[in-house]
């Protein structure tokens, strides 16, 4: 199981950060160690900077190689919601000196992903709308409408360079308004109106 990030997948983050708008999607990974599925998530204390990205999530459920746009949606049935955690200091740091950045992006448990994942046929993939709140106040809210580059899109590209394999997820981008999180700090994901996790920061 792979797990394949979309970075700057929204013009308003990519805006946020002072990052130009890529002319195709760019995606790197996190090993399966990254995923998190429990209750409770304990903030590292590698960083002092620890960012959510809200996500919606894709689960590949067919393998797939050099993929058409036309085809992609042939090859996931289902959509769940995570957050690609970023301890952006140390990101920051990495990237001015000209290093990679996994260890900003990679570490354990920083890809927390819903138990609960829905039917792509019961939703508008072209205007989903999701968003995360931080002790009951929403902090990040997005839609689909704005990706870049869409679902099929993603898929497409990723499956030239990596072939997809059932069972691996694609966090496809997150929208504005990424922030620190810190001790205490309780993280509920929506798609639409449903709530499909929630995290307390210890």
């Amino acid at each position: 199981m792979k797990i394949i990030c979309i970075g700057r997948n929204y013009a308003d983050h990519a805006k946020e950060m002072n990052s130009p708008v890529p002319k195709e999607p760019i995606f790197f990974m996190k090993p399966d160690t990254a995923l998190h599925r429990e209750v409770d998530f304990y903030l590292p204390d590698f960083t002092k900077d620890l960012h959510h990205e809200i996500e919606i999530v894709v689960k590949i459920n067919k393998v797939g190689k050099n993929i058409e746009p036309q085809f992609a949606s042939g090859y996931y049935t289902e959509i769940g919601l995570g957050i690609d955690f970023t301890a952006r200091d140390i990101q920051k740091i990495c990237k001015e000196s000209g290093l990679p950045w996994e260890k900003a992006k990679a570490f354990d448990s920083s890809a927390v992903l819903s138990n609960t994942f829905i039917d792509k046929s019961k939703l508008d993939l072209t205007n989903l709308s999701f968003s995360l709140t931080n002790n009951g106040t929403v902090v990040q809210k997005g839609t689909t409408a704005n990706m870049i580059f869409s679902i099929d899109q993603i898929i497409a590209h990723i499956s030239k360079y990596v072939t997809l394999k059932v069972g691996d997820l694609i966090y496809t981008g997150t929208p504005e308004g990424v922030a620190s999180v810190k001790i205490g700090d309780q993280l509920s994901g929506f798609i639409e109106d449903q709530k499909l996790f929630d995290l307390k920061v210890l």
